[in-house]
This record gives C-alpha cells, structure tokens and sequence, in this order.
C-alpha cells in the first residue's frame, strides 16, 4: 500500500507577464511506499520540483488527489498532519536556516509543534547525532560549510519525527564533499531509521543508489521502475534529452559497436566487472579486429 499516492493530478502556475497559466502536471499518479528510498528524477521543467511539493502540501493540486497516509492534502483539518509526518528539504539550505546558533535551529520545528521543552531536548541532540553534527550544536550555522548546513536542515526536519523527508536537489549547490556527507547521512536514515526518501536530483550517480527511480518529463512520469529498469533504456532517456550514468553509457557505446557485453551497468564497479574478461581475452593474445 503507498503511504504517499499521487491520483491523477494536474498543476498550473500563472503567467503574470502573460496572464496565462502555465501546466507543469499534467494527470500525473504516482506512488511511494513506507520505508522506501525512491529517486525522482527529469530536467528542468519536467514537473519533479512541483510534484514532490504538494506530497507535503506545501502545494495543492489544481486537479485530482494527492494522499499521505490516506489523508487528503486538500483536507485543512489535516494538514498539520501530514505537515509533520512529510518533511521537505529544500536546495539551498540557507533559506531553512533561520537561528543563529545550530541546537536553537534544530529546535524551530518542534517548538513549533507544541512539543514539551524536556522533549525538544532530547529530539535536538537525537537529530544532530543522526547527521553526525552534535559536536557543532553551539556553533553559528553561518560559519559552517554547505554540505555541514545542509545536515543541520536536514537535522531539523528530523527532529519533527516524520515518517517520510523529501529533498529537493539537496546536493546541487554542494561540492563533491557535501555532496557525500548529505548522501550518506540520507541513506542512513533509509536503512537505520527507515525514514522513507523521496530524493529529486539531476546526479544520475545518486539515483542509481534508490531502491526505485522515477523519471519526469514535460509534466508527465516517463518510467519507472528500479536503477537497473530504468538506466537500460538508454535511448528512450536519451530521446528525452536525459543523461544516464557514465558507467551505463560506456557498455551501451561498447555494446552498440559490438561488443559482447551485459544490457546495463550502472556503477563503475559493475562496468570494471562486465570489461574484464574482454581485456582478459585481449591479454592473451586475442584481437577483435572485426569491431
């Protein structure tokens, strides 16, 4: 069963040069189930911002339905529910940090929440712990780097107890660095905490770790399916202007001149493991002249 079902939703913005609306969904449906780390992905424009928005309703659809543990978004008598139970992350994480030192931001939400003092106490230093951060709790989150800022808004989300965190390109202002410490403190609250993850991103590097991957494209889901599914079909992403992983390109290219090879690779370590009995075969002398 989803714990987060997307039925046939549409949304529009409005155009205020134009005084137009523009689609961005159009009859999307969709669904992620508890406890799953599933990989939302599409170019700019597809509708996978959009669409991860109203799983929190931090947006209403303008047409179908959107359920978070079979609550209605549009249903105001809940939305503090699903408020608290789907937390968004956003891509730069300065605009989710709003105190100046790093346990008092952590602690925004569930103050906000009601939740009692001696509670906060202890939800703060648990979140911080989670993302590998308590011994900076004192520090001023202006003084840390992007990838350590984004733990701490990731920490506070966290400390609101939800059973699901969707980010939005959380890595895309990070470098390589912070890109790892964000990825790694996301897949440990997946596999540790069992936080389901709803992760938007451009980095076909970080959807090949999902358990699913979703693909957007002009406001409607192109495929789904695991890494392994989607990344297979090379030129159906590449039609739709999408990238696939380095490592899935090099076998489709080696494949596409002829060489025996699996249908997909999607890590550098599968793609080491699938080339290896043919530089085997080189090494002993064979040549493959007719390629």
């Amino acid at each position: 069963m989803d714990y987060i079902k997307a039925d046939n939703i549409s949304f529009s913005y409005d155009e205020p040069e134009t005084e137009e609306q523009r689609e961005v969904l159009k009859g999307v449906s969709l669904g992620i189930r508890k406890g799953e780390f599933v990989a939302l992905l599409g170019h700019n424009g597809s509708g996978k911002s959009t669409i991860a928005k109203t799983f929190n309703a931090m947006l209403l659809p303008s047409g179908g339905k959107v359920y978070v543990d079979n609550m209605d978004t549009m249903d105001e008598s809940v939305l503090y529910e699903i408020r608290r139970r789907v937390g968004l992350v956003l891509q730069n994480p300065d605009n989710q940090l709003v105190a100046s030192i790093v346990e008092e931001d952590v602690a925004f939400g569930p103050e906000n929440l009601g939740v009692p003092p001696d509670e906060i106490r202890k939800r703060v230093d648990d979140a911080l712990k989670a993302v590998e951060m308590y011994d900076y709790r004192l520090n001023a989150p202006y003084k840390l780097s992007g990838g350590q800022k984004q733990r701490i808004a990731i920490a506070g989300i966290i400390a609101m107890q939800p059973d699901c965190i969707v980010l939005d390109e959380p890595t895309a202002m990070l470098d390589p660095r912070g890109r790892t410490e964000v990825l790694n403190t996301i897949h440990k609250l997946n596999q540790e905490k069992g936080i389901t993850i709803v992760l938007i991103t451009h980095y076909m590097d970080e959807a090949v770790q999902a358990d699913r991957v979703i693909v957007m494209d002009s406001g409607n889901v192109l495929t789904e399916g695991t890494p392994q599914q989607v990344f297979s079909q090379v030129e159906l992403l590449k039609k739709h202007q999408l990238d696939v992983p380095q490592a899935t390109e090099l076998i489709y290219r080696l494949k596409a001149s002829g060489f025996d090879l699996p249908d997909c690779a999607l890590t550098i370590e599968e793609c080491v493991a699938a080339l290896e009995p043919l530089l085997n075969k080189a090494s002993l002398g064979e040549t493959y002249a007719d390629h």
